[in-house]
């Protein structure tokens, strides 16, 4: 079955940096769309980053800058470096396989994804 296993969450101050990583396995990792979910206590779950089988990447307009997702299909690895860190930065991020293929359509809908359990970030000022 589809595995997903966030590592890398931790405290920093502001203007810190970290780097999460996502271990996957259970599927045909490199045929799918890989990405970065969070969610901050009270707020909605946003979209951070995603990475396309083919490398194309997209950023929200919040981190754009900041963070940069990559990708290690010999190592079934999904990585999120995140630099200039903010506290509005601070969430549990989570690490998410698209099911629906290797192109990133879009969405937040549950079904969409796999999902890993997450792993916390909290940035202070």
């Amino acid at each position: 079955q589809v595995q997903l296993v966030e590592s890398g969450g931790a405290s920093v101050q502001a203007g810190g940096s970290l780097r999460l990583s996502c271990a996957a396995s259970g599927y045909s990792y490199s045929s799918y769309c890989m990405g970065w979910f969070r969610q901050a206590p009270g707020k909605e779950r946003e979209r951070v980053a995603f990475i396309a089988s083919d490398g194309r990447t997209t950023y929200a307009d919040s981190v754009k800058g900041r963070f940069t997702i990559s990708r290690d299909n010999a190592k079934n690895a999904l990585y999120l470096q995140m630099n200039s860190l903010k506290p509005d930065d601070t969430a549990m991020y989570y690490c998410a396989a698209d099911r629906r293929g290797g192109w990133c359509p879009g969405g937040n809908k549950d079904e969409y994804y796999y999902w890993g359990q997450g792993t916390q970030v909290s940035v202070s000022s």
